[in-house]
């Protein structure tokens, strides 16, 4: 007998996003199963630094605030609820849980978590050192009864794996069933950038920018083949497509190899199909045994930073910076201690015979780094302030620096599986440690894929944004950035793969041209996805660049003029 598919919905991307998308979740339709994701690699040292100051914490506090108001219509309508929210304390989580189910009136609820991430012992001087775990934990806990599931550092894709993985009893070396619901956890992980949300296109296809005010947050409809249909609550904001869904299934990964710790699943076979108003059918995933070894996720204090943004108006503007920068580079000499890191940009933001004043300005900014928190703090503002009647006409910044900020830098390693121990603590309190698996495979690039033939040359081309064409999502994996780039026609994609090489995409981007950048084909998507090893310096917490996620690294990449066949636009 064939078992009833499953709805997975998701009510959270991160750690803040919209409150209220558990609720709306909840109430908004029919769901097996609802899920939160709320780790980053920024969240884990946001929480380390939590732990550090009552030990007692480590945990995501906005998940128990919407379970408050929640708790109650989850458990009426049946609904379970699996969440990553447990953070670096899963244990003292499930704990608050409990406690608020019993002020609730709700004591019958049956809460498990899944422990065992917690590598802190193995790497000394990490604030944070976590394995992601994948779903076998939480089937485990799905398994055994429980209505509330949470959980430490998991793949983000786990939260929809484990319950599906549960549901429909798979096995774990059912590769390719796996790998469609690590697929479509995947599409769900980022809340509403699955319905809508940061789309690149989310003004063409007749669309109304009202749809986009408030998208509804996506769930999967998952079957026992591991195939699945996103789509999105009835009546809410947003809109589903084959382009979201592409987007999303492009952000934050690399190769056509997707591994995780339950399975390798093979971006390269993923089938998108336009299914109806709202949904997009997901089949034909291949999954393969996962690696021997973990990814692990470590967080560290690096030192302390500062910054100051200058601002320039009017004439001179590349003067004006050479001026200031000249007059506290001299100060910072002649401080006691020197920052060790010191870096300037300039931002051309100004227009000539501006109407406005800050349309008239640019922005000098610069920013310093030291293991002291004094050599950022009162050196540099020392510095800044003691120009102000001394420096360029117009001398102003946007805010007075203040004392140096901690910040951190993230480190990605790999442990042995066999070394994790990865533990289901049962809603009765009884914990069952979960075999590492005897399969495995060591992750490889595949052979290229074959590439279509190019268009026919000599036809007439315009000089344009590739946006015009092309889409992109962009994201951070620690230091790495990767921009994802796909098209929406079969003639697109034969000029985009051969157009778009890794030379092109370093003229296109001139900061990626000094570094390594690896190319991946998804011909299924007609998509590219571009890794661009060290764009982000020691990772998003480090805050090394203007834009330190790489979160608009491919609407720039969109913005750039090429040569664009004109059959094309």
């Amino acid at each position: 007998m064939t078992a009833r598919p499953l709805r997975i919905g998701n009510a959270s991307g991160f750690y803040g996003d919209r409150f209220g998308a558990m609720r709306e979740m909840l109430t908004g339709g029919t769901l097996d199963v609802l899920t939160g994701d709320y780790l980053a690699e920024l969240t884990m040292l946001i929480l380390g630094r939590d732990r550090l100051k009552d030990p007692s914490r480590g945990y995501a506090k906005t998940f128990l605030r919407q379970l408050e108001e929640c708790l109650g219509i989850a458990h009426e309508r049946g609904v379970r609820i699996v969440a990553n929210a447990g953070g670096l304390n899963p244990a003292g989580l499930a704990d608050a849980v409990r406690e608020l189910a019993g002020r609730l009136g709700l004591g019958a609820l049956r809460v498990a978590h899944v422990e065992g991430d917690d590598l802190g012992g193995r790497f000394p001087g990490a604030l944070t050192a976590n394995a992601y775990l994948g779903g076998a934990g939480i089937a485990a806990c799905l398994d055994a009864g429980a209505d509330i599931v949470v959980t430490g550092r998991v793949t983000d894709a786990a939260l929809v794996s484990g319950p599906a993985a549960a549901h429909f009893g798979w096995g774990p070396t059912e590769y390719d069933r796996l790998a469609g619901a690590v697929v479509a956890g995947h599409v769900l992980e980022c809340g509403a950038q699955a319905t809508g949300g940061n789309y690149a296109f989310f003004t063409g296809g007749g669309r109304e920018l009202g749809l986009l005010r408030h998208p509804g947050f996506p769930l999967a409809e998952i079957h026992e083949d591991g195939s699945s249909v996103i789509t999105k609550h009835d009546g809410t904001g947003g809109f589903v497509d084959v382009g979201t869904v592409t987007a999303q299934l492009l952000y934050e990964t690399q190769g056509a190899r997707y591994a995780g710790p339950d399975v390798t699943a093979r971006l390269d076979t993923v089938t998108l199909t336009q299914a109806g108003p709202d949904r997009v059918r997901i089949d034909g995933v291949r999954g393969e045994a996962p690696p021997p070894t973990l990814k692990a996720g470590l967080n560290r204090l690096g030192g302390f930073r500062n910054e100051v943004v200058f601002v320039l108006t009017g004439l001179d503007i590349e003067a004006k910076a050479a001026v200031v920068r000249a007059q506290i580079e001299d100060a910072l000499d002649r401080a006691t201690s020197r920052p060790a890191d010191v870096r300037w940009e300039l931002a051309r933001t100004d227009r000539a015979d501006a109407p406005t004043e800050e349309s008239a300005s640019a922005l000098l900014r610069l920013v310093v780094r030291d293991a002291d928190a004094d050599t950022v703090g009162r050196t540099l503002s020392g510095a800044a302030i003691e120009l102000a009647l001394a420096s360029y006409p117009g001398f102003h910044v946007t805010a007075p620096p203040g004392k140096g900020s901690p910040y951190g830098v993230f480190e990605a390693a790999h442990v042995d599986r066999d070394t994790v121990e990865h533990v289901a603590v049962l809603p009765g309190g009884e914990r069952v440690p979960l075999p590492s698996g005897a399969d495995t495979r060591v992750l490889e690039t595949p052979p290229p894929a074959p590439l279509p033939a190019p268009l026919p040359p000599g036809g007439p081309t315009r000089r344009a944004p590739l946006g015009l064409v092309a889409g992109a999502r962009s994201g951070d994996k620690g230091g790495d950035a990767n921009v994802g780039v796909w098209v929406r026609s079969d003639d697109a994609w034969r000029w985009l793969a051969h157009e778009l090489t890794v030379e092109r995409l370093r003229e296109l981007l001139p900061e990626t041209a000094e570094l390594t950048v690896v190319r991946h084909d998804l011909p299924n998507l007609r998509a590219l996805n571009f890794v661009v090893e060290g764009l982000l310096g020691e990772g998003v917490a480090a805050q090394a660049r203007f834009d330190p996620q790489a979160k608009g690294l491919g609407e720039w990449l969109r913005a750039r003029h090429l040569d664009i066949p004109e059959v094309l636009l």
